[in-house]
């Protein structure tokens, strides 16, 4: 009996968290600062969804190991992305000056990624890290051009982020005659 119910909580544990907006909602649109090679701009999520399906990740800290593992990864596979028709945005609770410089060093100028520097994005996609309400929690979301949320993942290891995401899209291309 001890020997299952630790089983059982060490399962619990070792299973990524899932992300709060499920599968087939409705993403919230928003408008923030962001940055793309350096360069300011104002992203809004309806208007990246005029070109095709959007890959919103948040992230907890620019600069730290797990977030710039996760940005070169995005980086290495953001010609891809394009290929499909895809916009990738990585957002954080960080100042937008530090984002941008993030955007040039760790991004390698390849995708965008944005300021939500009031916490209200990563609030209205429920991607704020338990505990530290300061940080988003490491949730990537695909989203469709319809704004329906395609594909959700949570985990703090980001390693499969890129790899999931990709897949996510590469689902929806192929059954929309784009793949």
């Amino acid at each position: 009996m001890r020997r299952s119910l630790l089983a059982a909580v060490t399962a619990l544990i070792a299973l990524p968290a899932l992300a709060a907006l499920p599968n087939g909602a409705k993403a919230p649109d928003f408008t923030i600062d962001a940055a793309l090679a350096g360069k300011g701009f104002k992203f809004t999520l309806s208007d990246a969804l005029k070109s095709g399906p959007v890959v919103l990740y948040f992230f907890p800290k620019v600069f730290t190991s797990g977030c710039t593992a996760e940005a070169h990864d995005f980086a290495e596979a953001s010609d891809k992305f394009k290929a499909l028709g895809a916009t990738v945005i990585g957002v954080s609770h960080d100042p937008i000056d530090q984002v941008t410089e993030f955007s040039t060093k760790e991004c390698r100028n390849k995708f965008a990624v944005g300021s939500d520097a009031d916490g209200s994005v990563m609030k209205k996609y429920d991607s704020v890290l338990l505990g530290h309400t300061d940080f988003a929690d490491r949730t990537s979301y695909v989203i469709a051009p319809t704004g329906e949320i395609l594909y959700s993942y949570t985990a703090m290891n980001p390693d499969k982020h890129v790899e999931n995401t990709m897949a996510a899209v590469k689902k929806y291309q192929e059954a929309h005659g784009k793949g």
